[in-house]
C-alpha cells in the first residue's frame, strides 16, 4: 500500500526552526516529484514547495522564499522541508505530496497540488508570536 507519512511538527515561537520530514512506504521518494502544501483553518490548501523529480529544480512560494528549503535524502527517499524564521502566519496542516512523472517531465517543478498524486496525512505546525 502506498503511503506517504509526515512528521516533525510542532508548537514553536515565531523565528523559531522546525523542519518537516516525509517517508513514504510502498516506494522510494528518491524517484518521485515532491510537493509541500499547506492549510490554515478557514483558509484554502496552497502550495509551498516543490521539487523535481531529478532534483534538478526547486520551487517555492514567494510567502515563504529566503526561509524555507525543499531537500531529499535520496538513499533513505525521505523528502524534508527545513523552515526558519518561522512566522505565526506559517500556522497550518503541512501535506507532502508525490507523484512519478514521465522521463521526459522529470524536471519539471510545479507547486499545483492537482499535478500530485500521493498524500499524506498531514503535520501541524503552529507559530506563536
Amino acid at each position: 500500500q502506498v503511503q506517504l507519512v509526515e512528521s516533525g511538527g510542532g508548537s514553536v515561537q515565531a523565528g523559531k526552526s522546525l523542519r518537516l520530514s516525509c517517508a513514504a512506504s510502498g516506494f522510494n521518494l528518491a524517484n518521485y516529484a515532491i510537493g509541500w502544501f499547506r492549510q490554515a483553518p478557514g483558509k484554502e490548501r496552497e502550495g509551498v514547495s516543490c521539487l523535481s523529480q531529478d532534483g534538478t529544480k526547486s520551487d517555492y512560494a514567494d510567502s515563504v522564499k529566503g526561509r524555507f528549503t525543499i531537500s531529499r535524502d535520496s538513499a533513505t527517499g525521505t523528502a524534508y522541508l527545513q523552515m526558519n524564521g518561522l512566522k505565526p502566519e506559517d500556522t497550518a496542516l503541512y501535506y507532502c505530496a508525490a507523484v512519478k512523472r514521465a522521463a521526459q517531465l522529470q524536471s519539471i517543478c510545479m507547486i499545483l497540488s492537482s499535478t500530485f498524486r500521493y498524500w499524506g496525512q498531514g503535520t501541524q505546525v503552529t507559530v506563536s508570536s
